[in-house]
């Protein structure tokens, strides 16, 4: 039997606890004195930078930053035409990166009776050396899935080995249709928070990392 061109993928997944905590949260204040408003949101803005700093100084937060006073007016129409006082809107936005969940629960708790702040949303993320050593793994063991699965064709065709031409990730081997390649590496993480700072779920997600590759084999 001549040689037969065999074309496989390998898949592998990981389930991994998150490690770090990145939280966008910010500041906001609303009244009829532009200069109270601002005021206000700067008091809030300077207490909550004076927190981050000393968990920062500990090693709970491993970065954060925060942005400049954005301030706007309106003046909303009332149903009956009539035109209420002009009101004023204060914003200053944050993002926090912890490294301790159990200091993120009690920074959040310290914020619970400040009705200025809210915490917008929370990314599950693992830490750079944790997520390369586990693509490095999973990158091994989709290899691995590919050839046993070329193996396996190759012994149902009653031919004896498999000699690999081609590894890539998805779309990339040669000849390969136009589309755009997939990734070689996924990694997904549900959003554990969401609304005010009071009502947050700092259950961490469970990080989910997944590999593919593609590979070409010839079958003797």
């Amino acid at each position: 039997m001549a040689d037969i061109l065999i074309s496989v993928r390998g898949e592998a997944e990981q389930r991994t606890a998150p490690e770090l905590a990145q939280v966008s949260a910010s500041v906001a204040t609303e009244g009829a004195e532009r200069e109270d408003v601002v005021a206000r949101a700067s008091a809030s803005a300077a207490s909550m930078r004076e927190r981050l700093d000393v968990l920062h100084g500990h090693g709970a937060v491993t970065a954060w930053s925060s942005g400049t006073t954005s301030v706007w007016s309106d003046r909303p129409w009332e149903p009956d035409g009539r035109a209420p006082e002009l009101r004023h809107q204060a914003t200053i936005a944050f993002t926090a990166t912890f490294a301790d969940v159990a200091a993120l629960g009690e920074w959040v708790s310290t914020l619970a009776d400040d009705a200025t702040v809210r915490i917008a949303h929370v990314e599950w993320h693992l830490s750079p050396a944790t997520r390369t050593r586990i693509e490095r793994e999973l990158a091994t063991t989709a290899v691995g899935v590919a050839v046993s699965r070329a193996s396996a064709y190759a012994a149902a065709l009653g031919l004896g080995s498999v000699e690999p031409t081609e590894i890539a990730d998805v779309g990339l081997l040669s000849g390969a249709d136009a589309a755009p390649p997939e990734s070689a590496f996924t990694r997904t993480a549900l959003l554990a928070a969401d609304g005010a700072s009071g009502g947050i779920d700092l259950r961490p997600t469970e990080i989910v990392v997944s590999a593919a590759v593609e590979g070409r084999f010839i079958a003797r």
